[in-house]
């Protein structure tokens, strides 16, 4: 019991930061997409602005 609801939580937790960055990453097509993504992320792209 403890352990359904234990995934329950785990997806509904939203992502972090870091781990928006890297499933970004890995969407990429080709080199190219990469390193363009990797500059967006370097701006600050899935920082807050807070």
């Amino acid at each position: 019991m403890f352990k359904q609801i234990k995934k329950l939580t785990g997806a509904l937790r939203p992502l972090s930061a870091a781990e928006r960055e890297l499933s970004y990453l890995n969407g990429s097509s080709d080199r190219i997409d990469l390193e363009y993504r990797q500059r967006q992320i370097d701006r600050g792209l899935f920082r807050s602005g807070f």
